[in-house]
């Protein structure tokens, strides 16, 4: 008999059991709420191998593309096979510091009398002791959430699973594509699912009571925040990308594109009553994840001009001070963070998140200080780096004596492909073409950026000398790199517990004006110069 692996673990195959019985026999928790009849679609596993030695797919796994499966309806056939999986709700390392803005409680949802209100007029709840709230960053990749006591403002705890929705693909485009598809509302489906499956894990952990959240925060990429609230996605995907909102509000049918409901309304399992804000976006991709960031470092009062990158599968970039601001979007896709690179992943337990090479010697910093499985986006930046630092790879990601490959660890044969390279090569083009041309646009000196704020998960571990090398962030002048963590999740709490900073927010990002990278007169040239590696060039970014 051959073994079922899930990530290190492994128990031998027997026929006729579902890959849900072998997550048993593993203690690993898989989400389900139909009682594993396939009607949920919450239980979704990743095939790594052995997808021949499975039962064929079910009616009520029509909805998965690929290798993705149901926990539930997977049966070993063939025991001699090899069959390695893993779930959909991998924790990824959370990032417990970053920037931190000073501001008054006055939180929107409050206890007045006996009684819970919403905004000074709607009665949610008679008062039953506790008001909490939940602050929820959703990204293509990672979902973080904060549990928030309302009353005094406190962070209870936060936590992070990996976006179950990445059967629908691994960046935005992807997912739009899928969710105007056949399976329109699965997608929403799956992440609410994932939500309130870990709303459920922080009410144990903290002994609370779901019915004792009142008020949910969420803040993400444009494509993200709408499929959460059941918004239909398809105007993002072609052009102008524009959410319905967006639009909406340029013909005058809204003041504004944030969103609001109740939880009963879009399935998320807290009082029923309970206000669910989706914070407003700023322009096309460009969503309310990056509102969030600009919240956190109080960009409402900033008077010199500093610059944001919001590192993603998408990323974002912010340039200017509170009299003004220009917008971009980069579709960088998820290279960095765990796709179209082989041996790439999400910062989870095993990924190489830090790499110097030592006399030609690889020494590398393992999250979990486990055997290397893989490559996160840091450890990615330093392989690079390093290999073009000591001319194994020239400024094309072209290796020595024209290798196919670089081995990255050679006892768990983990490597880097000539393709690897390209696809990263492609990423990094639109990260620096995307700070590069709005940096340009601005109407300033280069001299008088100030700072350069990194924002996420990924950000927060990049080492920045090597990515400034490879040209992954500028390098100008007097502008000090800071980075600020999570900003997004830590602007969403802002708006839980601050109503003015909502309202400020608000005013801010009809503020900001986007620019459209794609209708740039020499877009390409800035793209060709930054598939290279080595640092972006000042000349480029010269005020226009």
């Amino acid at each position: 008999m051959c073994p079922v692996f899930f990530e290190k673990f492994q128990i031998e195959s027997e026929k006729n059991k579902s890959l849900f019985d072998y997550a048993d026999f593993l203690n690993v928790r898989v989400p389900t709420s139909c009682g594993r009849t396939g009607e949920c679609h919450e239980c979704i596993v990743e095939i790594i191998d052995g997808l021949e030695g499975l039962s064929q797919k079910t009616e009520s796994e029509k909805f998965l593309k690929e290798n993705y499966r149901l926990a539930c309806q997977s049966i070993v056939q063939d025991p001699q096979k090899d069959i390695r999986f893993n779930i959909l709700r991998r924790q990824p390392k959370i990032l417990d510091k970053g920037l931190k803005r000073k501001f008054e409680l006055d939180p929107i949802t409050v206890k007045k009398g006996d009684s819970i209100i919403y905004n000074n007029s709607e009665k949610i709840d008679d008062f039953k002791g506790y008001i909490f709230g939940l602050s929820i960053d959703i990204g293509t990749t990672t979902i973080v959430m904060n549990l928030v006591n309302l009353q005094n403002g406190k962070i209870m705890g936060t936590s992070s699973f990996e976006n179950p929705q990445r059967f629908g693909g691994s960046d935005v485009m992807n997912r739009i594509s899928y969710e105007t598809g056949k399976f329109k509302g699965e997608l929403q489906s799956v992440l609410i699912s994932g939500i309130n499956f870990e709303i459920g894990e922080l009410c144990k952990e903290f002994k609370i009571r779901r019915r004792w959240i009142y008020e949910i925060v969420i803040v993400g990429n444009s494509t993200m925040r709408d499929i959460c609230f059941g918004i239909d996605v398809f105007s993002i995907g072609q052009k102008p990308y524009k959410s319905f909102t967006e639009l909406e509000r340029e013909t005058g049918k809204r003041d504004s594109t944030s969103l609001h409901t109740t939880a009963k309304n879009i399935g998320i399992r807290i009082n029923p009553n309970a206000k669910v804000y989706g914070a407003p976006l700023i322009g096309s991709h460009v969503g309310s994840d990056v509102t969030a960031d600009l919240l956190t470092i109080a960009m409402d009062t900033e008077e010199n001009n500093v610059i944001l990158v919001d590192v993603g599968t998408n990323t974002e970039i912010v340039v200017g001070n509170k009299n003004k601001l220009m917008a971009a979007s980069c579709p960088a896709g998820p290279a960095f963070e765990g796709g179209e690179v082989s041996y790439a992943m999400p910062g989870y337990d095993g990924a190489i998140e830090r790499f110097i090479l030592e006399n030609n010697k690889p020494k590398m910093k393992i999250i979990g200080n486990s055997k290397p499985e893989g490559m996160c986006g840091s450890g990615l930046i330093d392989i690079l780096s390093e290999l073009k630092s000591n001319d194994i790879m020239n400024e094309l990601g072209v290796f020595q004596n024209n290798a196919q490959e670089y081995v990255v660890s050679k006892n768990e044969n983990i490597t880097l492909s000539r393709a690897d390279v390209s696809a990263l090569a492609q990423a990094k083009a639109a990260n620096s073409c995307g700070q590069a041309i709005v940096i340009r646009k601005y109407p300033a000196d280069l001299n008088s950026f100030s700072k350069i704020y990194l924002s996420g998960g990924f950000a927060n571990y990049i080492d920045v000398d090597n990515a400034k090398k490879i040209g992954f962030i500028v390098d100008l002048p007097n502008a000090e790199v800071i980075k600020i963590g999570n900003a997004s999740l830590e602007g969403a709490t802002l708006m839980l517990l601050s109503k003015k900073l909502r309202n400020v927010v608000e005013d801010l990002v009809k503020t900001i004006e986007h620019v459209e990278l794609e209708t740039t007169e020499d877009f390409f040239n800035f793209f060709v110069e930054g598939c290279q590696f080595k640092p972006i060039e000042n000349e480029l970014m010269e005020s226009e």
